[in-house]
């Protein structure tokens, strides 16, 4: 069922409804519950329409969460989703039902929900109670001065309703520049005669305030940065702690040989300071220049009031960013941790990230409708960021000789390789000339034939010997890994045929088995074995970041990170996923990372391709399946390697 769908087919009554509070790209909408619903991605096949809430968000399973009614109460539960359902902030364990009440916050994901009941509560279950009574003849009019009276009531109620909207505000808005907006917006509201606000912030206590927003009734934004100001004014406010009212300010002697104060013509002017405890954030000012005594005492306690708000909601924030800055920073320090390990790929996952935040960010402009829909929120960026940078995290567990191998051979199993063609050497010449001597030694030959079975001898074994430095110089040549799939030579067979004369033994080959195995390897450099072990870093990876208490906000990175080398064909690993079981923002992590493996300059293991060469092999990736060609357009369109590289 989409969200805009109508209701017209449900059967029964409507005894509660979901309201999903959309996103940035997609409207709200409601969704009415009868006696049982299941909530997913997408549509339910087994199920009737009115049993079906499909909720069109990437980060949701396809069966996610189930609602039932039990007599006048509603029951959730968890369908062992991949990212989770929250309940004001608690993640449910799957399969444990939790009674929801009026009002609750719900989170399938990233999707932010509301459960709304309509039923009335069973007899007997909320008993009234009474908490105050007043006399109701107080609030009768008085026939004479009604008229009088009515003016000051509809103003009394603007402002009540003012000041519910700055309490709404300020618990709607989760940034600082929103909040400045909509606190700059109500003010007018507010102070019908106020005729200019600004606010002015600290960033730390020991900081000058600097304005930050400055407006003029109307709408007329002004550029705080040429805000004039009275430093005497601010300094009462800011050192004193001391919410300032001045009516008549040009005949204040505070104020009133102020040249800001006498430039602007200022008659009346409040300005109270944003505290919270013993620290002062900032300042919040209001004045006009057409009436003298446009304030009273009653509007200084209503700015009070206002900048004791706001000076709670700003200093969450600040908290917040702390926090954000702290995780931030701990990510970063542990990314950097774990590429010191191979530091011939340090830079890989900050690369990553960068080319995956770019290629998220260009999906609001691309030409196909269907990935603009789906443009990604600033707090999903974050979520993809977190998860590019942490997508390897699991590589701490992989053996430092199989994680920094640069050839099919190892070091020093290429080291062993080349002393056995010296001990090959060696052999024959000694059988060689061995034989000679006793032959000599018996009388077999005489001079003549010495002299020529030496020349014989010595013609073998520069053969051979011209014969084992090519063998040595192909087995070389094989040991360079390919970036495509590449044929083994064909001479690999007779050099592991090839039987070498020992000194106490029969004979001995030159390659091994392992060894002819490893160098026969079509791509890269690991074999079977080493390959597993890599690939293990992505359920490692997982392993780990589920263990970390992530927010709602970043609740999909694991599951974003676990499948970055997973396939749309059902090719990858670790879980072999196919088509709409990979969330967007992991196609969008795994065209990232096989760009910077193609083109980084840092791998000894192979050469770094050019970026157009990188786009071509990445488009035959495309056209095999294994990659989303729309997203992949997207990527060469918006060119976000470019940004990158000069960043």
């Amino acid at each position: 069922m989409e969200p805009n769908a109508t209701f017209s087919a449900a059967t029964g009554p409507v005894s509660a409804y979901i309201e999903w509070l959309g996103t940035e790209s997609a409207k709200p909408a409601v969704f009415p519950l009868h006696d049982e619903a299941v909530l997913g991605r997408g549509p339910q096949d087994a199920l009737a329409d009115d049993k079906n809430v499909c909720i069109p968000e990437q980060t949701i399973s396809r069966r996610h969460a189930r609602i039932r009614r039990r007599g006048a109460t509603y029951f959730i539960e968890d369908l062992h989703s991949r990212n989770g359902t929250f309940v004001d902030g608690e993640r449910l364990a799957p399969g444990n039902w939790h009674a929801l009440r009026d009002g609750e916050e719900l989170a399938l994901a990233s999707a932010q929900l509301v459960f709304h009941s309509l039923m009335l509560p069973e007899r007997g279950s909320a008993p009234t109670v009474i908490t105050r009574s007043v006399d109701a003849t107080r609030f009768a009019p008085v026939v004479d001065t009604q008229n009088a009276a009515r003016s000051e009531l509809e103003n009394t109620v603007h402002r009540l309703h003012a000041m519910a909207q700055v309490s709404i505000a300020l618990g709607a808005v989760t940034d600082q520049d929103t909040l400045i907006e909509k606190i700059m917006n109500l003010i007018f509201d507010l102070f019908p005669l106020a005729e200019r606000a600004f606010i002015m912030l600290r960033g730390t206590e020991r900081d000058p305030p600097r304005p930050v927003a400055a407006r003029r009734r109307g709408g007329a934004v002004e550029d705080p940065a040429q805000v004039r100001i009275s430093h005497t004014i601010v300094d009462e406010v800011l050192v004193r702690k001391r919410a300032i009212l001045s009516v008549d300010t040009l005949a204040d002697r505070h104020f009133a040989a102020q040249e800001s104060i006498v430039a602007q013509a200022i008659l009346s002017v409040m300005c109270v300071p944003l505290i919270l405890g013993e620290e002062v954030l900032g300042l919040i000012q209001v004045d006009t220049s057409s009436d003298p005594y446009a304030f009273q005492d009653a509007d200084l306690e209503i700015l009070s009031g206002v900048c004791a708000e706001t000076a709670v909601a700003l200093k969450n924030f600040q908290l917040y960013s702390d926090i954000k800055g702290l995780l931030d920073g701990f990510v970063c320090a542990s990314v950097q941790a774990i590429e010191e390990r191979d530091p011939v790929t340090a830079g890989h996952s900050f690369r990553v990230a960068g080319y995956a935040e770019g290629l998220a960010m260009a999906i609001e402009h691309a030409g196909d409708s269907s990935l603009r829909a789906a443009a990604f929120t600033p707090a999903q960026l974050r979520e993809i960021r977190y998860a590019a940078l942490l997508h390897d995290f699991g590589k701490v567990g992989v053996r430092e000789h199989v994680l920094r191998k640069e050839k099919k051979l190892h070091h020093a199993d290429m080291r062993l390789l080349e002393q056995r063609f010296q001990y090959a050497r060696a052999c024959l010449e000694r059988h060689a000339w061995r034989s000679l001597a006793e032959r000599h030694l018996h009388g077999e030959l005489s001079m003549t034939e010495f002299r020529r079975e030496r020349d014989r001898i010595e013609a073998e074994l520069r053969d051979e010997g011209a014969r084992l430095d090519e063998f040595l110089e192909l087995i070389v040549r094989a040991n360079e890994p390919s970036v495509s799939h590449a044929e083994p030579p064909a001479e690999l067979d007779a050099i592991r045929c090839h039987a070498c004369p020992g000194t106490d033994d029969p004979g001995f080959r030159l390659l091994s088995d392992e060894e002819f195995a490893a160098l026969n390897i079509g791509k890269g450099c690991l074999t079977p074995d080493e390959r597993r072990q890599i690939e293990a870093h992505v359920a490692d990876s997982y392993s780990f970041l589920i263990l970390i208490p992530w927010t709602r906000e970043l609740a999909g990175v694991p599951a974003i990170a676990h499948g970055h080398h997973e396939k749309l064909d059902g090719s990858g690993y670790p879980m072999g996923l196919r088509g709409g079981q990979i969330s967007l923002q992991t196609r969008i992590l795994t065209i990232s990372d096989i760009y910077d493996a193609l083109t980084a300059r840092d791998r000894p293991y192979k050469q770094a391709v050019p970026p157009e060469r990188a786009l071509d092999l990445m488009a035959e990736e495309c056209r095999a399946g294994h990659l989303d060609d729309r997203l992949f357009q997207v990527f060469v369109e918006s060119k976000g390697w470019e940004a990158r590289a000069h960043a």
